[in-house]
């Protein structure tokens, strides 16, 4: 092996019994202090060669070739459990996706920290505590002292994942993996970890290996890039020529398709469609519009103008939010005043608690309106969905929705309700049922609404069709699909019906990117196609931007900007509006900065 950080030559990985491999004849390396991003959708073989370096393959994987780490003179592919133990921590450790799996939830924080210190024993037993204190600091967690008595439960998901990267440079490792580190994360707080990992690494002269679907982070974090496609690397080089002049037709593919802000005829890029790109447009630095885009500089109001679907009142210094009028019948949905508070009760009622998830919400929004409501977690953003489709009721204000106003409604009311307002979540996996086959699963809604037999199944049919899915899926249970295709099945499911609203909640934030573009392309489609109104739910304001005419932002339960997307994206009014658009990846904006 060479005096590289990291040498892996000719990995193969091929399942027990199997003989096609999931991994073909993986050959890279990483120097000492360098930082590489390891790109490509799922399935491509980024996580498996990962876990080749750190020994943790399952066992009915078998690997050939060779894995060279400085510090260890064998292969690690034959290194036995107690050398590889050695070595974790100590020369090489990761950072994994979700940390709540990865976290013990029975042990406090700061035991978890803790263990790795004892464990390795490179810090003194009587050391320990003040170690512990010390990393906490160095990834910025919210008060140090009181956060290690914390269980894993009672940190929000930015905060575990900074524990993660404190165990993961306790012991000052050579090597950091971070697979897909910020994936679940809001778009600031992705921001914040983002320069936390650059700012650690840093600090320990540690290699990063970075693992991701999203190029923009790779663009703004990474000094060299390896393209990853179906078990094979395709391509790799400096970030800024790979991402500015791609060799690979698979790596343009996945330039075009996160480009949000590139689109062919309306409609974005996606991996069959990627020959008319012609890469990633360069931000143009302009003085005179960075100062009126500054926060402050005067946009009117959305209570000062009518927008063509949506109206809302916004928290201004100058102003309380603007009520909605119950006369305007030209208004398909309606929020007036509405509060939501959450009572808690003590052990036998001795204390009780409150917390306000909404606060004084206004907004009307238009028939054929496409509104996007951007927010990052715990911003009100679940609590309103679920009143506006009646899984919740609100503490004080009116909501109407057609012709029914939520606060009041029935069963009978309820029932109408959902027929005409459908929501399409998050995971797709999640939402649905895995012992139904696809065909039971898109009928369900009609026969709750008494559909016939044989109505049902054109129905269903038609709309497979709709969504880009042939009749074989009818026979299909959902573990059979790929997790774009099962949001695709959640998509006529929710369209089935012929709802007049169709609600989105996150419904591309765990997509791959091509994955992405094709499901907002079909959104795009549907909208169209069927006079939808839209609710689209997300924290990335690049999502909202391509596919909403109008927004609103919510922070703490309470709207504090809305208005025209191009508006509010060009011109935002408040700081925290400016935040969530700057933290925001954008690819263009790293490769101009990088240039």
């Amino acid at each position: 092996m060479s005096e590289n950080l990291l040498e892996v030559r000719n990995l193969t990985i091929t399942p027990a019994g199997a003989q096609d491999p999931v991994l073909d004849d993986v050959s890279l390396s990483l120097a000492a202090g360098e930082r590489v991003g390891l790109i490509g959708e799922s399935g491509s073989g980024k996580s498996l060669t990962a876990q080749s370096v750190m020994g943790l393959l399952p066992e009915e994987l078998h690997a050939q070739g060779q894995v060279g780490l400085q510090g260890h003179s064998g292969n690690l592919l034959d290194a036995n459990e107690k050398t590889l133990a050695g070595l974790r921590s100590d020369i090489v450790s990761m950072v994994f996706q979700e940390p709540m799996s990865a976290l013990n939830p029975l042990m406090r924080i700061g035991e978890q920290i803790a263990e790795v210190l004892r464990i390795h024993g490179k810090t003194a037993r009587a050391h320990v505590p003040t170690r512990v204190r010390q990393l906490l600091d160095d990834v910025h967690m919210p008060e140090p002292d009181s956060a290690r008595f914390a269980f894993p439960h009672q940190l929000s998901g930015g905060q575990r994942q900074r524990v993660m990267l404190a165990i993961a440079l306790a012991n000052s490792p050579r090597l950091l993996i971070c697979d897909e580190p910020t994936t679940a994360l809001d778009v600031t707080v992705q921001r914040h970890m983002l320069d936390l990992i650059a700012e650690r690494v840093a600090a320990v002269q540690a290699g990063l290996l970075f693992i991701t679907h999203d190029l923009a982070v790779v663009a703004g974090l990474c000094d060299r890039v390896i393209v990853m496609y179906r078990g094979r690397i395709v391509e790799t080089g400096p970030v800024e020529k790979i991402f500015s002049a791609p060799e690979h037709e698979y790596t343009r593919g996945l330039l075009a398709s996160s480009d949000l802000g590139a689109t062919d005829d309306g409609r974005l890029f996606t991996l069959k469609t990627a020959l008319a790109y012609t890469g990633p447009q360069m931000p143009v630095i302009d003085e005179d519009r960075t100062r009126s885009s500054a926060p402050g500089a005067r946009r009117p109001a959305a209570s000062e103008t009518r927008m063509g679907g949506a109206e809302c009142g916004t928290d201004t210094p100058e102003a309380e939010p603007v009520a909605a009028s119950a006369s305007d019948a030209s208004a398909l949905i309606e929020v007036s005043d509405v509060t939501r508070v959450f009572r808690a009760g003590g052990l036998l009622g001795r204390r009780r608690s409150s917390v306000t998830a909404l606060g004084g919400i206004d907004f009307r929004v238009g028939a054929g309106a496409r509104l996007g409501i951007v927010g990052e977690s715990g911003s009100g953003k679940s609590t309103l969905l679920n009143i506006l489709s009646g899984l919740d009721r609100p503490t004080t204000g009116h909501v109407r929705v057609g012709d029914i106003r939520v606060e009041a409604a029935g069963a009978q009311a309820l029932r109408a309700l959902r027929e005409n307002l459908q929501i399409v979540f998050q995971d797709p996996f999640a939402s649905l049922d895995p012992r139904m086959r696809v065909a039971d699963i898109v009928a369900e809604p009609l026969v709750a609404a008494g559909v016939e037999r044989d109505e049902r199944l054109a129905r269903v049919e038609s709309m497979l069709e709709a969504v880009d899915l042939d009749a074989r899926s009818l026979s299909r249970y959902p573990h059979q699909f790929s997790g774009g295709q099962r949001q695709r099945i959640s998509i006529a499911r929710a369209l089935v019906t012929r709802p007049q609203i169709l609600v989105a909640d996150e419904p591309v934030s765990a997509l791959d990117v091509s994955v992405r573009a094709q499901v907002l392309n079909l959104l795009t489609d549907l909208v169209d196609d069927y006079a939808l109104t839209l609710l689209f739910v997300s924290h990335d304001l690049g999502v909202v931007r391509h596919l909403c005419s109008e927004v609103i932002v919510m922070k703490d339960g309470r709207i504090v900007e809305s208005g025209a997307t191009e508006d509010i994206y060009a011109n935002p009014q408040e700081d925290y509006t400016s935040r969530l658009i700057a933290a925001t990846p954008s690819l263009a904006e790293a490769l101009a900065a990088a240039g």
